[in-house]
């Protein structure tokens, strides 16, 4: 398949990706066709990694986005991820231009832990 030009770009968590891959078997469940290599592979990994309900991540990364210091892509990969430590949280910044105190850091994990 060749891909001409994007029509539209959106960061979903895993979760998320795995409700919406859910709701496409569904509606090739009726066909004859076989599922594609790629889609196999895609719904095989969502089922492994990601959480049931998207809900939850969700919700983390809604509040993490009110937080300073956060973009959508990091708030994504916190929720994604669900780090339990300081040094996993560090290790997410690794390539931001800045570092975050201990207090920010607290407070990310706090919203993790609550999710």
């Amino acid at each position: 398949m060749i891909v001409k030009r994007i029509l539209e770009e959106e960061l979903l968590t895993l979760a998320e990706v795995r409700a919406t891959l859910d709701e496409v078997k569904l509606k090739r469940a009726d066909e004859t066709e076989e599922l594609g290599y790629e889609l196999r592979r895609a719904m095989r990994h969502a089922e492994l990694f990601a959480p049931p309900a998207p809900e939850s991540t969700m919700k983390i990364r809604d509040e993490l986005l009110n937080l300073e210091k956060m973009s959508p892509e990091i708030a994504t990969k916190i929720a994604d991820c669900k780090p339990q430590t300081k040094e996993e949280l560090r290790a997410i910044y690794a390539k931001e231009r800045f570092t975050l105190s201990e207090d920010e850091l607290d407070v990310i994990l706090d919203i993790v832990v609550r999710g």
